[in-house]
């Protein structure tokens, strides 16, 4: 087992995990973010990857086959919901003690700065962010 001090730089350099059953779909619109991901169906991906991932995100359809494999709590563990009028997500997300509630398309600005803080901003594109705007009216 790794000593503490080692962690935190291993989860810096681990791909965020994001648990869906669809893998080919993108529940909360990530595909432009740096930061590297790795898409997993629940039944695949370990318990080894999910501990060291700096961040989870959770698929709400992929909610029920998630809980079947009662993976222990943990922080940085998001829930991404497709259906904006589901009113049984917030007991769902308490159930496993997730971070966060978003819906897809929303809270993407939110979601790109805790991906890079999880990370610890190393796949921040600092260039794009220090180049300074066009003048008005070019």
């Amino acid at each position: 087992m790794p000593d503490s001090a080692s962690a935190p730089q291993e989860r810096a350099w681990t791909p965020v995990l994001v648990i869906s059953d669809r893998p080919d779909e993108d529940p909360l619109g990530l595909l432009p973010c740096a930061v590297p991901l790795r898409r997993l169906p629940s039944p695949l991906f370990s318990a080894e990857e999910y501990r060291l991932a700096p961040l989870v995100i959770l698929d709400d359809r992929s909610y029920s086959a998630f809980t079947l494999r009662h993976m222990p709590r943990r922080s940085g563990l998001i829930l991404a919901l497709a259906d904006p009028g589901d009113e049984t997500v917030h007991p769902r997300a308490a159930a496993i003690a997730a971070e966060a509630v978003l819906h897809t398309g929303q809270g993407l600005a939110w979601l790109h700065l805790r991906l890079h803080d999880a990370t610890g901003c190393h796949y921040a594109r600092w260039e794009d962010l220090l180049t300074e705007p066009p003048p008005p009216g070019t």
